[in-house]
């Protein structure tokens, strides 16, 4: 019969001790280490339903929020928004660790996941709110992304619409919660939403093969 070992107090007080203080050692030495850098910019593309999907697919992409944004209506809602009059767009904030994706790749990306040349909103959603932007907050990210309208307007043969503009970080509102992750909660509501607004056929018919595809082609020089 084997002899169950029972751990003296003295023993089990200075294990204990060790553990706290190795778990302190710990806790202090995670609070030193710095988290990663993120930026973030935020897209307009039509539906933020869609937008959200896509980008939640990019490698590097740490964070998405829907919401509303570039208009004159503070707490602006949903019902408010798509009725018209707010000024506001269905945006996408994107947060992201530059270090595994550039500001670059993800304009590069975006343009092949929406129609830039629609003025008048994207696919079935026609509206003011449903139009394309980009918001910038950095005169970096602007050039970046007026040379890469340049050399998109170039690649198609014709004008792009998707204005650039700086950001006023007091004018994002996010979206109510049961838009956020909506592809992900609400999954078979949201594909047939997107099936029947033509959004992936559309896309291919502009873009071809590199539609919504990751990583992005390469923009071309303007």
């Amino acid at each position: 019969m084997k002899t169950k070992f029972t751990m003296p107090p003295v023993g089990r007080r200075l294990a204990l001790a060790l553990g706290l203080l190795l778990g302190a050692t710990a806790a202090s030495a995670a609070q030193d280490t710095p988290l990663a850098a993120t930026e973030s910019v935020i897209l307009a593309g039509g539906c933020f339903w869609c937008v959200e999907s896509d980008f939640d697919k990019v490698p590097g992409v740490v964070e998405t929020v829907s919401g509303y944004a570039g208009g004159h209506t503070p707490n602006p809602t949903y019902k408010m928004v798509s009725a018209g009059g707010t000024g506001h767009l269905e945006v996408v904030r994107i947060t992201y660790d530059p270090a595994k994706v550039s500001f670059g790749q993800l304009i590069s990306y975006f343009w092949r996941t929406v129609n830039p040349t629609d003025a008048g909103g994207q696919f079935c959603d026609r509206g003011d709110s449903y139009r394309t932007a980009i918001f910038v907050s950095s005169p970096e990210q602007r050039k970046l992304a007026e040379d890469s309208k340049a050399g998109i307007e170039k690649l198609l043969g014709r004008p792009v619409v998707t204005p650039v503009i700086p950001l006023d970080p007091a004018s994002f509102t996010p979206a109510e919660d049961y838009h956020q992750d909506f592809h992900n909660t609400n999954n078979l509501k949201y594909s047939f939403y997107r099936y029947r607004c033509g959004r992936d056929e559309r896309l291919a018919d502009l873009w071809g093969d590199a539609a919504g595809k990751w990583p992005p082609a390469p923009v071309p020089q303007s």
